[in-house]
């Protein structure tokens, strides 16, 4: 019997060593451009969650942006559009407070190729709600009418925000990380805005094939262990975390935190951990929802793939010498004096 092939995230169209390669080339492209800021400095390196700038009087600037990626394919085919609006604000807002700056206010660009106002008011909807969910403000963006670009019901989001601090002193960057500190998770609502490329691979979704896409969309699947459509697991909104995060902040003594995102729980820690630690993740101290083990399933994912390409029911990550019990919190790990900024995968048990 011939052993079914393995998919990867890299065999869908997204090669994330690529990016990274990408991300290191152009890096001091962009530094050179750094001494042109008249009105502060920018204090952080490009590779990080936000942009932060502090100003001639000690303020801080962060700045972030993101967009939601192939996820909108779903919400086009099935023609549900008021949930992306929620994850554009949530991939923007959940990177910002990573520096421990809270959002103040929120843009968007929205390219479509034929505007249908109902459509654009309801992704402007799920905006505002996000908003609202991130106390921050939505004060504007750009609505652009793009044929030939995208198809008539195509489109796609970018989202900015921006947030302020006091000073630096107000700001966590990860540079107190240090061995010993424990590792926390907070859920993810599911597969939040990341891996739909490798979803839409496994399942057969494609802007090409409408009606089997719509046909799969609609399938209510046992394994997901809720009387709901897979379309509708896969348009959950991502979760914001900016109001719990402001209460954990004033609570305990956070080193660092980390949006599990593009990357997932394997990439995205030493984006903010110092170069002598690693970190040790328990992968048997939270259960991951019933998508992922279907993904794994379906599409013959091995674990070190789906913990690279998707945030495997980890949405975001805080980092403290404290005990911390608040929420639906869990400790999933440890930092350890090891160089490198690595990620070691284990059982508690071992």
């Amino acid at each position: 019997m011939t052993k079914k092939k393995e998919t990867t995230y890299k065999d869908a169209g997204v090669d994330i060593d690529k990016g990274d390669e990408f991300v290191d080339l152009i890096k001091g492209k962009l530094a050179t451009t750094f001494p042109l800021l008249s009105t502060g400095e920018v204090i952080t390196e490009l590779g990080g969650f936000s942009s932060l700038v502090e100003l001639p009087d000690g303020r801080i600037i962060a700045l972030t942006t993101d967009g939601v990626g192939t996820k909108l394919m779903i919400a086009i085919l099935l023609d549900r559009h008021n949930t992306v609006g929620i994850d554009l604000v949530a991939m923007c807002v959940n990177d910002l407070i990573v520096g421990g700056v809270m959002p103040g206010v929120f843009i968007d660009y929205m390219a479509l190729g034929k505007l249908f106002v109902d459509k654009a008011v309801s992704l402007v909807d799920g905006m505002v709600e996000g908003c609202r969910q991130s106390q921050c403000a939505m004060i504007g963006g750009e609505t652009a009418e793009c044929p030939g670009l995208y198809g008539p019901e195509e489109y796609d989001l970018a989202g900015f925000a921006v947030g302020f601090a006091d000073s630096r002193k107000k700001l966590i960057m990860g540079d107190k990380v240090r061995p010993g500190m424990h590792v926390y998770g907070l859920p993810s609502s599911g597969l939040h805005s990341n891996a739909f490329s490798l979803v839409r691979k496994i399942f057969g979704i494609n802007l090409d094939t409408p009606v089997a896409s719509i046909k799969a969309l609609n399938e209510v699947i046992p394994a997901l262990g809720h009387n709901i459509t897979l379309g509708e697991e896969l348009l959950r909104p991502t979760r914001i975390y900016v109001q719990e995060v402001a209460k954990l902040m004033q609570k305990y003594t956070i080193a660092g935190m980390v949006n599990v995102t593009g990357g997932g729980l394997k990439e995205n820690p030493p984006r903010i951990m110092p170069e002598d630690c690693s970190m040790n993740i328990y992968l048997d101290t939270w259960k991951p929802q019933p998508i992922f083990s279907l993904i794994q399933k379906l599409g013959n994912v091995s674990q070190a793939e789906m913990l690279k390409a998707t945030n495997y029911g980890i949405g975001y990550m805080i980092i403290s010498p404290d005990e911390i019990t608040d929420s639906d919190i869990v400790k999933i790990g440890e930092i350890v004096e090891y160089d490198g900024k690595n990620v070691f995968f284990k059982d508690k048990k071992d």
